[in-house]
């Protein structure tokens, strides 16, 4: 099975106080163990060290050890780049549903589901990429 991972999920999975650790670490665990094949989109990785970096939580995330886990966690991974059609692409479904702002981010990530044709958008925030079409919605799972 194909999973594409969303920045949420991988965020809960690295991060033991999240609420949702207990039920995205096995997720992660299933592509570490070559049980699904994982992907995420290039734009994930640098969400994801964002928002490692910037938790609340104490001791913070520094920059070495949000890298780190990255390079340590992702290496299965396969990561999905985006060409600039594809940046159109996802542009003009926005376009097309009338959606402004920073969905645009969800739209990429979401791209890149459809570029890699996995089976499973898997993420904590489902709304975030239902509402870009059927295409899509279809894919999304939430961890349980």
């Amino acid at each position: 099975m194909k999973v594409l991972f969303d920045t949420s999920v991988l965020v809960a999975a690295f991060e033991v106080s999240h609420p949702r650790h207990i039920v995205c670490l096995p997720w992660l665990q299933q592509v570490q163990e070559e049980e699904v094949d994982g992907y995420i989109s290039t734009h994930t990785l640098a969400e994801l060290y964002s928002v490692l970096t910037r938790l609340p939580i104490r001791p913070p995330i520094s920059p070495v050890l949000a890298q780190r886990l990255l390079d340590e966690n992702l290496q299965l991974f396969a990561a999905i780049p985006l060409a600039a059609d594809d940046y159109q692409q996802a542009i003009a479904r926005m376009v097309r549903l009338n959606l402004p702002g920073g969905g645009i981010f969800d739209a990429l990530i979401a791209q890149a589901a459809l570029k890699a044709e996995v089976d499973l958008l898997l993420t904590l925030n489902p709304s975030h990429f239902t509402r870009l079409g059927q295409d899509l919605a279809q894919r999304v799972q939430v961890p349980s």
